[in-house]
């Protein structure tokens, strides 16, 4: 399906050139997961099977989702990219209805009800919920009298914002929910004080700690440290005493307060997921059979890999869900450093492109959204590749345009060719 002339020239091909290498490249990924040699093909792809047959493998599936994503991007580049600023509350409002209906209608699967069944189809509103939050927000960073210092819109825009997560935390969806935090990267750029990033950083650290170091020896440090600071600075002492000790005691009650949330808010999977991230040895045969066995894969494939189609830890199923959230143990495995490195150099080239063009609008609404696509990405990114590797802890994100999944692939798309649609038009919009 070819676009008007009209519009493929002023598309950011080099971006569509990454988003295509890595589609093809995951989609050789998902077909080596899901590979077994038992089936007979006859020296051909789809073999002696019917159609039926072959929509039991992951693989068939993607090419599928492949195709229908590639008829998405025509559709998202030849609407009027107005629509997308247009709308943004519109598809907004929709989005929250559904995220608050999905867990009455959908059935549990994997422990949350997160995904609605639409004939042979599976959908997750929660992928979808990503990129219209980032329009939503991006149309109300673009309003004119939008200050970020003003509580008032700083309230709106946190509203915006945690929303989305909330309904979807109700579904039992944690990793999803936690993708939400990767929109302070691009509140951060269009004006919001880099102190609210501090904070929420040492709280984050804070939290850590509480987890890994005794609580008295944290609190002793850090009342040695307070004093230290009062006894080089004594105005300090004079000016601004009453505000250090309150900070003291919130950071008194985070650090005793970890024991209660841990026990009483997580859910037992989630407690024994941090627990292994802590202690690997934890428990090696139950929740850290995945991280174990993912790290065995990526080790395996040294510098080189197996090669393609020889991964044993791929074949012989050791790590679940090695198509899905774990599909990096299988690059690892079967193409080695040099095939994680290709993986990670891409998604840098794809960052630092998305980064590019965010910078090169007009207007406050495709900056604050190309600044969205770039932090979701590498939320993903991150976040996905430290949990197979032993760095965070497993709580289900796929790798864009990687892992098997039509909503993860449709959503993923989605998100990027709404932004290559705005800038495509970058010259007609009006500086806000």
């Amino acid at each position: 399906m070819a676009l008007p002339a009209r519009y493929s020239r002023s598309l950011d091909w080099v971006t569509v050139g990454i988003y295509a290498l890595m589609v093809g490249l995951g989609w050789l990924t998902v077909y080596a997961a899901s590979y077994s040699p038992d089936v007979p093909t006859n020296g051909s792809l789809f073999g002696n099977l019917s159609f039926q047959q072959l929509m039991a493998f992951d693989w068939f599936k993607q090419i599928l989702w492949i195709g229908t994503a590639v008829v998405l991007i025509v559709v998202l580049v030849v609407i009027d990219y107005k629509a997308y600023d247009t709308f943004a509350f519109v598809l907004y409002g929709i989005m929250i209805a559904l995220l608050i209906i999905t867990p009455f209608i959908a059935r549990p699967i994997g422990g949350s009800r997160s995904w609605l069944e639409l004939g042979p189809m599976r959908l997750q509103p929660a992928e979808f919920a990503k990129f219209i939050t980032a329009l939503a927000v991006s149309r109300y960073m673009a309003s004119i009298n939008l200050r970020q210092q003003n509580f008032r819109d700083q309230a709106v825009l946190a509203g915006l914002t945690l929303l989305p997560p909330v309904l979807i935390l109700a579904a039992n969806e944690t990793g999803q929910a936690l993708v939400f935090a990767a929109f302070l990267l691009a509140y951060f750029r269009e004006g919001m004080s880099p102190l609210i990033l501090v904070i929420l950083a040492a709280g984050a650290i804070i939290l850590i700690l509480a987890l890994l170091v005794p609580k008295l020896w944290l609190v002793g440090a850090f009342t040695v440290i307070l004093a230290l600071v009062f006894a080089a600075n004594p105005k300090v002492l004079r000016h601004h005493l009453p505000l250090s000790l309150s900070v003291w005691a919130v950071v008194i009650g985070m650090v005793f307060g970890v024991d209660f949330f841990f026990n009483n808010v997580l859910q037992d999977h989630q407690r024994k997921r941090i627990e292994v991230l802590i202690n690997p040895s934890a428990d090696p045969l139950g929740v850290g059979w995945n991280v174990t066995q993912s790290k065995i894969a990526i080790g395996s494939g040294g510098f080189a890999g197996k090669g393609f189609l020889q991964g044993t830890q791929t074949k012989f199923d050791f790590v679940p869900a090695q198509s899905t959230d774990f599909i990096f143990c299988t690059i690892g495995e079967e193409g080695g450093w040099l095939g994680t490195t290709v993986v990670i150099v891409l998604f840098m080239a794809l960052l630092g492109r998305v980064l590019y063009v965010a910078e090169r609008q007009k207007s406050v609404f495709g900056r604050t959204y190309g600044y969205c696509v770039a932090s979701i990405l590498f939320f993903h990114f991150a976040v996905n590749i430290g949990m197979t590797i032993g760095l965070a802890p497993v709580v289900g994100i796929p790798l864009p345009f990687f892992s098997y999944g039509g909503s993860s692939l449709w959503s993923f798309t989605v998100l990027l060719f709404i932004l290559l649609a705005i800038d495509a038009y970058r010259k007609q919009d009006l500086v806000r």
